[in-house]
């Protein structure tokens, strides 16, 4: 029986070869599946892994500390007991005390945190030397700006009204050297109320007042263990029951990040076994039908091994034994290319825990297509092997049982509605349903295919009647052809899969480039922290005086509504603008229309106030101003007023250096008591503003024109309420009752930046809290209201719910209480690399520097770009099986017809005809096909919805690019084209010559 099936192999070649290439392509595509998935998995962990902030990557232990005025002790004592309960293989953990306490200026105090931490100097740039004593601190830039107190300063801090202080000097100004590490990951030891922490050495916590502390325990996550997320998490949940015990908090943001992960990994393992189980079937499909052609050769081996007396069993083995050769040495040939082509893919292989599962599934999908394909080759053997010995003789055998056919194609297009119907409901279930796209292209394929064979039928009835030979010759050929309606189905779900695949690898590609955009805003962006608004903005505009390559912007958070603050006059320059962010001069042109003129600034190193004042009691006029360069409050106080008109005068300090000190609001308090606190202003008491004068070139501050225009002034809406009048070229503010009780405010009247409410424009639904109340921006200083002056469906950076307003209104608004928020400058695509030098000389920071086509390109590396490109990889091999079983169909068919065409010939059929008629069919058929194929991808994706999977935390703020633009649709068709216009003409060639010869 051996030597049989080997002098079968070598008579057959031709065949042989062709089930060999199908083995061998599938087993390739199989094989290499699951070990693309693990990679894939792995490099999508790392990708979410370099994504991810350096919060998701630390674990925190927090503990209320009673240190007894040994602080040290108390500290090395609680972190003995974190790292005996986490039982974590990670390394050195960075420990510290932080403290909530207020800082003292004046009658007024601020919250602020006074914090140690381990490897502090080392962390940061110092201007002065590292705080070693327990009277010696360091603060920020940044805090230093803001709460006016340089090197050489004091700070008086309390943790309560009734506790003693504790002073401390300032030796050193820091600015963090990796503010995204994380080092700073702990919110401890980042900035609260908008004030960076004030750093001490641990012995400063020794002091009475300080003895109640939180001690911080963190620790940086290996990959390995992140990557290991089950693992990660029970551990995780098992040490946060055992620190629980003794009141230890453990917090960590890597639950999230562990999601992320898992999402990834299932996305990867999911599609791309969709895409494999798939490509075995058709492969199942091809082998199937190029066994069915083949089969016409061995019905006379079969009949003769009948004759001899042989069982059909017998008979079934030799013809098994024929298949199994080209099968098995394709499945061996494919496997070592599945694993190179695999690792070429993905440029990796699966991490060494993976990498056994990833064999165990390769071996059983290489199995799959070796065991079906003898089982599908099998069934038809069967099919033809019990006929009776007449029939095998024949050379026709008639199209076999149309019911089982009907039968079959009934069922397929049941299965396919069921994955329709499953596609659409919107079930979690995984079913058939992951396989609608290709069971959509079958249905319509197996429906044209049977409209295609009546259609040619009766075509090349009409065609022979009227005397059109060629093409009657061609369409009857189609028609009569066996196995030709089947040959066009697979066509058609080989060309419906590799284009539907083609285009979302384009789809994908644009879709990461339009997220990654939209993720950032522009080409590029840089994070600069340690900030505030007044200085972004100058220092921005100092780096960039032209406008065109670099924009300041900010990204904070208002009563829960996100919000993006930009520089409008840059930012049709240099922002990546998208139609559905309506239009780019939408904000900036209403944001010029509103803005107010500037008033002079202050420069001078004195200021003279013409005032009166009426009422029985005396109050205290002060007015605030901000240095435009740093953002630095500047108070200004003109004391106590007393009755009458007078003119009095206040030194100023801080204002001198460029560009000067702008006005910010004018606050009335009453006269300081015996212990120098001042409160709310006595009701009654009017005070009016004549004019503001400076020692400076430019001395006129506010005249008759300024004071007196009504529309430069607002009200404050928190302390006492107060009137406000401007007539007469003078500024009239008369306080009303204290009826809310307060006893620390005074009573305010700010400079309006705008003329009326802010302009903005809002993406998404109206804010809830806009709703039922009045739309105001709340977390700027004074409250104040709003105009939406457009809705969009989105916006760049705060996506589909957000609002987007002008930076430098909200920089007026805020004045010095700058709410803090992220701080970003964004540069065009055609930015100088010397502007972030300029940036670094203007006093910024720079810290993470972000550009579109590295987000993109760390997207790339996730589940769903992993799943798109196996797609593609499964669609080629799809239409690559379609090619060599239409090249088995074509040479099956070849002999029968050349002895027709040939006997045409001879009965003085023209050559050119003939060589027309043998060409027309195939042609026909793959042009057909590859249209009806294109057909099918585009019903596919309208009723089963975008292949392209979602990104992995579900970003949909933009549409999904559609698949099938005409572009990509024609590259793709055409390159189908292509191929089975090259298999067909190579396997009509020895056709076309034996005509030529007649």
């Amino acid at each position: 029986m051996f030597a049989l099936v080997l002098g079968a192999v070598r008579t057959r070649t031709a065949q042989v070869l062709t089930i060999l290439v199908l083995a061998t392509v599938a087993a390739a595509v199989a094989v290499a599946g699951p070990w693309f998935a693990y990679a894939s998995a792995d490099r999508s962990a790392a990708a979410d892994l370099a994504a991810a902030g350096a919060a998701e990557r630390v674990l925190t232990a927090q503990q209320k500390l009673a240190t007894g005025g040994e602080p040290a002790a108390a500290l090395q004592t609680f972190a003995g007991r974190v790292t005996d309960g986490l039982r974590l293989p990670v390394g050195a953990p960075v420990t510290g005390l932080s403290a909530s306490v207020n800082l003292v200026r004046g009658a007024s105090t601020t919250p602020i945190r006074l914090a140690f931490r381990d490897g502090f100097c080392d962390q940061v740039r110092l201007d002065g030397r590292c705080p070693s004593a327990p009277g010696e601190a360091a603060i920020s830039e940044e805090a230093a700006r803001r709460l006016g107190v340089g090197r050489g300063g004091t700070l008086r801090v309390q943790t309560s009204m009734a506790s003693g202080t504790v002073a401390v000097r300032v030796v050193a100004l820091y600015t963090r050297q990796d503010p995204d590490g994380t080092y700073w990951a702990s919110e401890s030891f980042r900035a609260g109320n908008g004030v960076d922490p004030v750093f001490v050495p641990v012995a400063a916590f020794r002091a009475r007042t300080l003895w109640v502390a939180t001690g911080v325990y963190d620790v940086v996550l290996p990959d390995s263990l992140i990557r290991d997320d089950r693992r990660l998490a029970a551990e995780l949940a098992a040490a946060d029951g055992r620190l629980g015990i003794d009141e230890v908090q453990l917090s960590s943001n890597t639950r999230r990040l562990l999601s992320t992960i898992d999402r990834d990994r299932s996305t990867v393992l999911r599609g791309v076994l969709t895409a494999g189980v798939q490509l075995i079937v058709l492969t199942w499909f091809a082998i199937g039908l190029a066994g069915r052609y083949t089969s016409r050769a061995r019905r006379a081996d079969a009949a003769l091994l009948k004759l001899r007396g042989v069982s059909r069993f017998g008979v079934l083995r030799l013809a098994w034994g024929q298949h199994l050769v080209p099968l098995g040495f394709g499945v061996l040939l494919g496997a070592p290319i599945g694993l190179l082509l695999a690792r070429v893919l993905i440029d990796g292989v699966p991490r060494p825990a993976d990498r056994p599962t990833a064999l165990v599934w390769s071996a059983v999908a290489a199995g799959a297509v070796l065991l079906g394909g003898l089982a599908v080759l099998a069934l038809i053997e069967a099919a033809v092997l019990g006929r009776p010995v007449a029939a095998l003789l024949r050379p026709a055998t008639g199209a076999g049982n149309p019911w089982w056919s009907a039968l079959t194609d009934a069922l397929l297009l049941a299965v396919a509605g069921a994955a329709l119907f499953q596609a659409g409901s919107g079930s979690a279930a995984v079913g058939v349903d992951a396989a609608a796209p290709a069971l959509v292209a079958l249905a319509v394929g197996l429906l044209a295919a049977r409209l295609l064979g009546r259609v040619a039928a009766r075509t090349g009835r009409v065609a022979l009647r009227g005397g059109r030979l060629r093409l009657g010759l061609s369409a009857l050929q189609l028609s009569r052809s066996a196995g030709a309606e089947r040959l066009f189905a697979l066509v058609v779900v080989g060309v419906a899969l590799f284009l539907t695949a083609a285009g979302s690898q384009w789809a994908e590609g644009a879709a990461r480039t339009e997220r990654s955009t939209t993720d950032l805003g522009a080409a590029r962006v840089l994070t600069v922290p340690g900030t505030n608004r007044t200085a972004l903005v100058e220092a921005v505009r100092r780096a960039d005086p032209g406008g065109r390559q670099a924009m300041a912007a900010v990204l904070s958070r208002d009563n829960g509504v996100r919000v993006l603050e930009v520089d409008t006059t840059r930012l049709a320059a240099v922002a990546a603008w998208r139609p559905d962010y309506g239009s780019i001069t939408t904000l900036p042109l209403a944001t010029v229309a509103a803005t107010q003129s500037e008033l002079p600034p202050v420069t001078g190193d004195r200021l003279t106030l013409r005032v009166r004042r009426d009422g029985p009691q005396p109050v205290t006029l002060t007015l605030s101003l901000q240095h435009q360069g740093t953002g630095a409050p500047v108070t200004v106080s003109f004391g106590v007023l007393g009755a009458g008109e007078r003119t009095v005068r206040a030194p100023v300090s801080g204002c001198a250096a460029a560009p000067g000190c702008r006005l910010v609001n004018w606050s009335l308090t009453s006269a300081p008591d015996r212990s120098g606190r001042t409160g709310p202003p006595p009701s009654g008491a009017a005070v009016t503003v004549r004019e503001l004068r400076q020692d400076s070139a430019e001395p006129v501050l506010l005249d008759a024109t300024t004071l007196g225009d009504i529309a430069r002034w607002r009200p404050g809406t928190v302390g006492s309420a107060l009137d406000v009048a401007a007539a007469d070229g003078a500024l009239r503010l008369i306080t009303d009752e204290n009826s809310a009780g307060q006893t620390h405010v005074g009573a305010e009247l700010w400079v309006a930046g705008t003329r009326g409410p802010v302009p903005v424009v809002l993406a998404g639904p109206t804010p809830e809290t806009w709703r039922y109340s009045d739309a105001l921006l709340e977390s700027y200083g004074e409250p104040a209201p709003v105009q939406v002056t457009a809705t969009v469906p989105a916006l760049p950076v705060v996506g589909r719910s957000g609002v987007l307003v002008d930076l430098d209104a909200t920089r007026r608004l805020a004045a010095a209480a700058d709410p803090g928020g992220q701080f970003q400058v964004w540069l065009a695509p055609d930015a100088r690399p010397e502007v972030v030098a300029a940036l670094t000389a203007a006093g910024l920071t720079i810290g993470t520097d972000t550009t579109a086509g590295q987000l993109a390109e760390r997207l790339r590396g996730q589940g769903p770009a992993a799943v798109v490109r196996f797609a593609l990889l499964a669609g080629v091999a799809a239409m690559l099986l379609a090619a060599a079983t239409l090249a088995v169909g074509i040479a099956a068919e070849r002999r029968s017809l050349a002895d027709q065409l040939i006997a045409l010939r001879r009965q003085g059929l023209p050559a050119k005809v003939a060589v027309g008629a043998g060409y027309s069919g195939p042609a026909a058929l793959i042009l057909a096909g590859v249209l009806t194929g294109a057909l099918a991808a585009i019903l596919s994706v309208a009723s089963t919805g975008t292949p392209v999977p979602d990104f992995t935390d579900g970003w949909r703020v933009l549409p999904a690019p559609s698949p099938l633009t005409p572009g990509v649709l024609a590259l793709a068709a055409l390159a189908a084209l292509i191929l089975f216009g090259l298999v067909g003409w190579l396997a009509l060639r020895p056709l076309i010559r034996g005509l030529h010869r007649c």
